[in-house]
């Protein structure tokens, strides 16, 4: 009598397409995303006194060295916003890109010792890094809503329709910290050099995006060059949303995310290809 044939629950092989994200096999692996999200979360916080209280502190007191350094010593134009909003506005949403950034593009480096002991979706622990500072990021939004609401009610402020793409907004820049961190995640494997870069690459990085400045502000032959930055036409879109103010096009929107999207499917094929080989070289 034959006996039946085994049947598996998981294959687990390296031949797979470069273009393949395998989201089906991270959606079976969701508890462990959500593991990892609630570590991320306690952990960054444990043995701390204010605790999650350091969400509201770090863009309240950054906002406040930008007003009093940028606004008041330089007298940098705002467009006629509210100096505090949109300095709000601008630290909101660059602390969530540089955290997303900085976070996936130490994935492979920082978490060598776990993808050595155990098989799961390598995709797995840089969408960790999106969905936890999506989290600190919600808070921060709450953060940013109270001041806008006080200055709507003054009114100070002219939000328009381009609200509803604010979801939109948000996904484009976790795609575009996700493309480059894992494009940036996968060079440190070999070139350490490059991971210690990033850090300062990011810093200067804002100076060239309108996060203390709109791009109104901006001589001509800057505004050009400054059109192409994927996040240009995302912090544009968010101020002249919700503040009514911004040198915006929808032009420039499309523009950020037929760029971003094309380096997420870049960041993709680079993650893709490392992940077979990079505990050979970590």
């Amino acid at each position: 009598m034959t006996e039946p044939q085994q049947q598996w629950t998981e294959t687990i092989e390296s031949s797979h397409s470069l273009f393949d994200l395998k989201l089906k096999e991270v959606w079976r692996y969701k508890d462990l995303v959500y593991m990892f999200v609630k570590r991320d979360f306690v952990s960054g916080f444990k043995q701390t006194i204010l605790g999650p209280i350091w969400f509201f502190i770090n863009p309240i007191f950054t906002t406040l060295v930008y007003l009093i350094v940028f606004g008041n010593i330089a007298n940098l134009s705002t467009d006629g916003a509210p100096k505090i909003l949109f300095y709000l506005a601008g630290v909101t949403l660059w602390n969530y890109f540089s955290s997303c950034l900085t976070g996936t593009s130490n994935v492979f480096t920082g978490n060598a010792s776990i993808f050595g002991k155990v098989y799961f979706p390598r995709l797995v622990m840089p969408l960790t890094v999106v969905i936890s500072n999506l989290m600190r990021f919600g808070v921060q939004m709450g953060l940013f809503l109270i001041a806008f609401f006080y200055y709507y009610f003054k009114g100070e402020v002219q939000p328009n329709i381009w609200i509803v793409a604010t979801p939109f907004l948000i996904i484009l820049m976790a795609a575009f910290a996700l493309g480059m961190g894992m494009i940036f995640s996968s060079l440190t494997t070999k070139y350490r050099d490059i991971q210690m870069l990033l850090g300062f690459g990011v810093s200067l990085f804002m100076y060239v995006t309108p996060v203390i400045y709109p791009l109104s502000a901006l001589p001509e032959r800057f505004k050009a060059i400054a059109y192409y930055n994927p996040l240009s036409g995302i912090f544009e879109c968010f101020k002249y949303a919700w503040l009514g103010v911004g040198d915006f096009s929808a032009a420039m929107l499309l523009t950020s995310s037929v760029i971003i999207f094309l380096l997420l499917a870049i960041g993709t094929v680079v993650f893709n290809k490392v992940e077979k080989s990079f505990m050979d070289t970590v």
